[in-house]
């Protein structure tokens, strides 16, 4: 069972990520990945997570060329924020969460 700063810190890579995106919960990963194993799995869940919905976002913007990524964008958005608190509240109750639709790129 992670302690209290462990999850503490790996639900603070979800929380921050609404203000800074990508270095906020990157900062908070290359701090704490070596003394946390389950700070570190968060981080790398998270940075997955978010390489995964940008290229989502990506294909969904230039397939607004042919109106159907005017649908998509909103459905990636929505996601993208419910996904995040389930995994902040994941991360908080000690719990692994894994993303569904991702990359494990890291």
């Amino acid at each position: 069972m992670p302690t209290k700063d462990e999850r503490v810190f790996a639900a603070l890579i979800y929380v921050i990520s609404f203000f800074t995106a990508f270095v906020g919960p990157l900062v908070i990963w290359l701090l704490k990945k070596d003394s946390s194993q389950f700070v570190d799995y968060h981080g790398r869940e998270y940075l997955n997570f978010f390489i995964s919905y940008t290229v989502y976002s990506i294909v969904a913007g230039i397939l607004s060329l042919v109106l159907i990524g005017f649908l998509l964008l909103p459905v990636i958005g929505i996601a993208l924020i419910v996904f995040t608190i389930i995994a902040a509240v994941r991360a908080y109750e000690g719990t692994d969460y894994r993303f569904p639709l991702i990359f494990r790129i890291l």
